[in-house]
C-alpha cells in the first residue's frame, strides 16, 4: 500500500487554506486590543463587557473571542453569567503591548503592510519584483524609500525588528566568541535592538549603529538612551558612503534584503574597511541545503520577492559570498532560533 494513502490531504489543505483566517484573527485581536485589556482588568472578563469597552459590536466580538480561544491564545470559564474570558500565558507575553517581549509591533506591521504586498504574490512570481507600486503605489526603485516610505511605518518597522530580537538577539550574538572584538559596527542596526544585546553579553565593547540618517533621529529619540555611552551612531548609507574601521562588522538581516551583486558589493567594502583579524557577523535566517525547508524560511524568501530585491540561501551560499569578498575561516552556527549566524574573518 502506498504510504500517500495514509496522509489526510483534505485535512492538511484545509489547514494551510485557513492560515490566512487564523493569523488575521490575531492581528484584529490585537488591533482591538482584547489582550490588553484584559491583561488591565487583572481578571476575565465577558464578551459584553470586552465589547462596551472596546466599542465593537456584541456579537462579533464573542465570535472573535471565541476563536482566539480555539488558537489557545485565550481561556475561557462558563459562569451561571455566561462566557468569561482571559489571557494565556503565550498572549500575555507576546501579544500585550506592555510585555518585554511583546509582537504587537510586529503583528502590526504584517498585518497593514506585509499581507497588502502578499495580495500582489502572483504579479511578483510573474515579474520577479517587489510589489510597493502595486500595494502602495509608491516606486520601488528605491527600496528603503519604499520600505520607509512614512514616518509611522519606519517606525512600526522599527519596533517590529526590536520586538524579533528580544526573542533571538541574545542567541545569535552568543553564537560565537565575540569578545575579541571591541570596535563593533552594526550596519543597518535599525532601532538598537541587537546593539543592546551585543553591549550587554560582552560589555567591553562599543558598538556603533550604521543606518539613514531618519533612522538614526527616531533611534536616538525613542529607543537608544543618551546615557548609554556604549552605542553610538554613524549617519549614512553603507552602499554610498564610506565605511569607518572597524574589529566586527554586524550585517543582520541585511543581505537577504539584496541580490548577489549588491551583497558582493557589500562585503568587498566591508572587507577593505576591515581590520586584520577582524571580521564580519551575518544574521539570516538559513535554508536547509536540500531545499526541505524550515518552512518558515521560504516564507520569508517568499516575502524577499514581494518586498525586497533579495532572497534567503543556503550556508553554503552565504559561505561563497563571504569567500569571494576575501573573508576567510567561516563557521556557521544554528541556535535553534529562526536566526542562525555565519561568522567570516579577514
Amino acid at each position: 500500500m502506498s504510504s500517500t494513502q495514509d496522509l489526510d490531504y483534505p485535512q492538511i489543505l484545509f489547514q494551510y487554506n485557513n492560515g490566512f483566517l487564523v493569523s488575521k484573527i490575531m492581528f484584529t485581536a490585537c488591533e482591538l486590543g482584547v489582550f490588553d485589556l484584559l491583561l488591565e482588568s487583572e481578571g476575565s472578563l465577558s464578551s459584553d463587557a470586552i465589547a462596551e469597552r472596546l466599542g465593537t459590536s456584541v456579537s462579533g466580538m464573542e465570535r472573535l473571542l471565541d476563536a482566539c480561544v480555539g488558537l489557545k491564545l485565550l481561556g475561557v470559564e462558563m459562569k451561571s453569567e455566561g462566557a468569561f474570558y482571559r489571557n494565556t500565558e503565550l498572549s500575555k507575553l507576546y501579544l500585550t503591548k506592555s510585555s518585554p517581549k511583546s509582537q504587537y509591533h510586529n503583528l502590526m506591521y504584517y498585518s497593514k503592510t506585509v499581507y497588502l504586498c502578499w495580495h500582489y504574490l502572483t504579479d511578483a512570481v510573474r515579474d520577479g519584483k517587489n510589489q510597493y507600486e502595486r500595494a502602495f503605489g509608491v516606486s520601488s526603485k528605491d527600496l528603503f524609500g519604499a520600505l520607509y516610505r512614512s514616518e509611522e511605518e519606519m517606525i512600526t518597522f522599527m519596533y517590529g525588528l526590536n520586538a524579533i530580537w528580544s526573542i533571538c538577539g541574545r542567541d545569535v550574538i552568543a553564537a560565537f566568541d565575540l569578545s575579541s572584538f571591541t570596535v563593533i559596527y552594526d550596519l543597518g542596526g535599525c532601532a538598537g535592538g541587537l546593539a543592546q544585546e551585543c553591549i550587554s553579553l560582552y560589555p567591553n565593547s562599543t558598538v556603533t549603529i550604521y543606518d539613514l540618517p531618519k533612522v538614526v533621529q527616531v533611534a536616538k529619540e525613542r529607543f537608544v538612551p543618551p546615557e548609554e555611552r556604549r552605542i553610538t551612531f554613524h549617519e549614512g548609507d553603507f552602499f554610498k558612503d564610506p565605511i569607518p574601521e572597524g574589529d566586527l562588522y554586524i550585517l543582520a538581516r541585511i543581505l537577504h534584503d539584496w541580490a548577489d551583486d549588491k551583497c558582493m558589493q557589500l562585503l568587498t567594502k566591508i572587507h577593505k574597511a576591515c581590520k586584520p583579524e577582524g571580521g564580519v557577523l551575518l544574521v539570516e535566517t538559513l535554508l536547509n541545503e536540500d531545499k526541505t525547508g524550515p518552512l518558515e524560511t521560504q516564507l520569508y524568501s517568499m516575502n524577499m520577492l514581494v518586498q525586497a530585491e533579495g532572497k534567503e540561501r543556503t550556508p553554503t551560499e552565504y559561505s561563497k559570498l563571504l569567500a569571494a569578498a576575501g573573508f576567510r575561516e567561516i563557521q556557521v552556527k544554528k541556535t535553534g532560533k529562526l536566526y542562525d549566524a555565519i561568522l567570516g574573518r579577514k
